[in-house]
């Protein structure tokens, strides 16, 4: 399945939200890569494998469920992320893109690139919708916490 969208963070027609810097975001997106769980919902555990500063190498348990993925940082505004596939889980590729079309306006891309499990029946197009919808909340969640982040200091 391939998937893209955006979350938008800075909307100058919403001056009462405190707008992001693109650093900021950046700093956001790279904590998330190495403790991603304040970040994402039902994540029991992360181990962090390896951390070269330029990559991250993580064991993440969702319950009995264990991922394995490569982070790499392509800074200032990139990086991408390679899931190994094992069992149920399916080989993937997520870049996450900060976008600054201008000033005022700040974004973030987000582009899934599962592939089938071999062996596996194919996917149900109305569950592949759910999943979708899925990924759009979980972004913007981790959005919402990045900016809760930097309302504390903490970016």
């Amino acid at each position: 399945m391939k998937f893209h969208h955006l979350v938008q963070v800075n909307d100058p027609l919403q001056p009462l939200i405190e707008p992001l810097t693109p650093d900021q975001l950046w700093r956001g997106l790279v904590m998330k890569a190495r403790d991603p769980l304040p970040f994402v919902y039902a994540l029991d555990a992360c181990t962090l494998l390896a951390d070269t500063g330029t990559s991250v190498r993580r064991e993440l348990r969702f319950g009995r469920t264990v991922i394995r993925d490569t982070i790499t940082f392509l800074p200032p505004d990139r990086m991408r992320q390679d899931i190994e596939p094992s069992g149920e889980v399916p080989a993937a590729t997520l870049w996450t893109t900060i976008e600054a079309p201008d000033a005022l306006q700040l974004f973030v891309r987000f582009e899934y690139d599962t592939r089938p499990v071999a062996g596996a029946a194919p996917p149900d197009p109305r569950l592949e919708g759910f999943v979708k919808q899925a990924y759009v909340e979980a972004d913007r969640d981790v959005i919402r916490t990045i900016r809760r982040l930097a309302s504390e200091g903490r970016l």
